[in-house]
C-alpha cells in the first residue's frame, strides 16, 4: 500500500497539550463547550466551531463552517501552530494504563480507499459525509486523522522502535490520563522516510478502524478534485493490529416495549441462558440487578451473524423489544465500554433506560475477517480506546 510523507501543519511544542483535543464525534456541543472552557488554544474551536458561536446554531451551518476556518486561521496566525518546512511522518504513541500502542502518521492513498485496499466495516451515513467533505472544502484541510490498523510486520516495528528512541517532539498526558507521545521520523528525502515506503508498499491491505466518515469524506473530495496534488491524499495514524485494545459498545433501551418484567424475562429465555454462564456471553441490566446471559455460538452463518450484538439483536432486541433499525430508533441508545458498568446502572436507575446490556468486546481478529470477507458490522459494534486526539496533525489539500 502507498503511504506518504506530508508538510503538517501542528502546533509548537509549548501548545502542543492545550490544542489538543478529543475527536468531534464522541462529544456533543455542551461537552465541547465545558472542555475549551477558556482555552482559546484548543483544537475544539476548530473541530467544533458551534462552541462560539449562539446557541443553537446548526453545527453543519455556513456559520459554523466559517467559524471552524477563522479559528484554525488565528490558531496559524498567532503561532499555536506551524507548518513544517519538508514533508515527514511521525510515530504517535498512546498510553492508557499499562496499555501502549504506536503507530505512524503519513497520509495515504483515497485511490486505495476506494479500491478496497483501505478496508471498511461500517456503513457511513450521507449527512454525516456530506458534513466532513464540507469541513475539509472549506478548512482546505484534513483537520483531524483516521485510525487505521495492518497485520504486524516485524520490520516495521524495528524501524518504529529505533524511531522512539530519540527525544520526543511532544510528550504530555492529556486530562483523560492518556499519555500521548510523538516523534519525527526523518524528512521525505531520508534513508528513514524510504525505508517506511518501501516496508508498507509490502503491506497488502490496511483496515479502518475508527474514522470511516473521514475517509468517505476524503474520497469525496479527492474525487471532486481529480485526485489533483495533495487532494489525492487523506490523513491517517496507521498501528499494528496486535497493539490494539477495542472496548465494548453497550446497548440501553428506554422501555420493555410493553411487558412486564417476568413476562419480558420468560420470552428471552426462548434464547438465552439467564443467570447462566455459557460459551458466550453478556449481562443485563434490569430493575436493579445484573443478570448473566448466556448462549451458544451458532454453528452456521457469516461471521456477523455470530458476533455478539448480531446474535442479541435477532433474538432480543429485535423479535421481543421491537428494535428494528438500530440507527435510527430513538428508543435505543448506546455507551462506549471506557465509561464502564456503573454508567450503565446510571442510566437504568434514574429512569432513562428500562433495561441495559453490557457487552464483550469484538475482538480485533474479527472486525478484520468481517472487513476481508467484505461484510458489514452492526451499528456501534467497536469502541476502540485510546482515541487519537485532534489538533497534533493537520494535512492542508491544497
Amino acid at each position: 500500500m502507498l503511504i506518504r510523507p506530508f508538510a503538517a501543519v501542528r502546533p509548537n511544542k509549548e501548545d502542543a497539550a492545550l490544542v489538543a483535543s478529543p475527536p468531534y464525534d464522541v462529544l456533543d456541543t455542551k461537552e465541547a463547550k465545558a472542555i475549551a472552557g477558556n482555552n482559546d488554544k484548543s483544537f475544539l474551536h476548530v473541530s467544533r466551531p458551534e462552541i462560539d458561536l449562539p446557541e443553537g446554531i446548526d453545527p453543519s451551518s455556513p456559520e459554523a463552517y466559517a467559524a471552524a476556518k477563522s479559528a484554525l486561521d488565528s490558531l496559524m496566525a498567532r503561532g499555536v501552530l506551524v507548518k513544517d518546512a519538508e514533508r515527514r511522518f511521525y510515530a504517535y504513541r498512546q498510553q492508557m494504563g499499562s496499555h501502549s500502542q504506536t503507530g505512524i502518521v503519513a497520509v495515504f492513498d483515497t485511490k486505495e480507499y476506494l479500491g478496497g485496499v483501505i478496508k471498511q466495516h461500517e456503513k457511513t451515513r450521507r449527512d454525516k459525509e456530506d458534513d466532513r467533505t464540507r469541513h475539509i472544502e472549506i478548512l482546505k484541510a484534513h483537520t483531524g486523522p483516521a485510525f487505521l490498523t495492518y497485520r504486524e510486520d516485524k520490520a516495521i516495528d524495528e524501524l518504529v522502535r529505533e524511531a522512539c528512541k530519540a527525544a520526543p517532539l511532544y510528550d504530555f498526558t492529556a486530562p483523560d490520563g492518556i499519555i500521548h507521545t510523538v516523534w519525527e521520523i526523518g524528512g521525505e528525502n531520508s534513508c528513514a522516510a524510504s525505508e517506511i515506503e518501501e516496508l508498507f508498499a509490502r503491506i497488502k491491505v490496511a483496515y479502518i478502524a475508527d474514522g470511516h466518515h473521514r475517509s468517505a469524506a476524503a474520497s469525496r473530495y479527492a474525487r471532486e478534485h481529480d485526485f489533483e496534488g495533495e487532494s489525492r491524499y487523506y490523513l491517517a495514524v496507521a498501528f499494528p493490529a496486535n497493539q490494539l485494545k477495542i472496548l465494548p459498545y453497550n446497548r440501553l433501551v428506554k422501555d420493555l416495549a410493553g411487558l412486564g418484567e417476568e413476562e419480558f424475562l420468560a420470552k428471552i429465555s426462548s434464547f438465552f441462558k439467564v443467570g447462566e454462564k455459557g460459551e458466550r456471553n453478556c449481562r443485563m441490566y434490569l430493575n436493579g440487578k445484573w443478570i448473566p446471559l448466556s448462549w451458544d455460538l451458532p454453528s452456521e452463518g457469516s461471521v456477523v451473524s455470530k458476533l455478539d450484538v448480531s446474535y442479541l439483536q435477532d433474538h432480543l432486541l429485535g423479535p421481543i423489544l421491537g428494535i428494528g433499525d438500530v440507527r435510527t430508533d430513538e428508543r435505543i441508545f448506546f455507551m462506549g465500554g471506557i465509561r464502564g458498568e456503573k454508567a450503565l446502572e446510571d442510566k437504568v436507575d434514574s429512569g432513562e433506560a428500562a433495561v441495559a446490556f453490557s457487552m464483550e468486546s469484538v475482538t480485533v481478529e474479527e472486525m478484520m475477517a468481517i472487513a476481508d470477507a467484505g461484510e458489514i458490522m452492526p451499528p456501534k459494534s467497536t469502541w476502540f480506546e485510546p482515541k487519537l486526539r485532534s489538533g497534533l496533525f493537520i494535512h492542508q489539500v491544497e
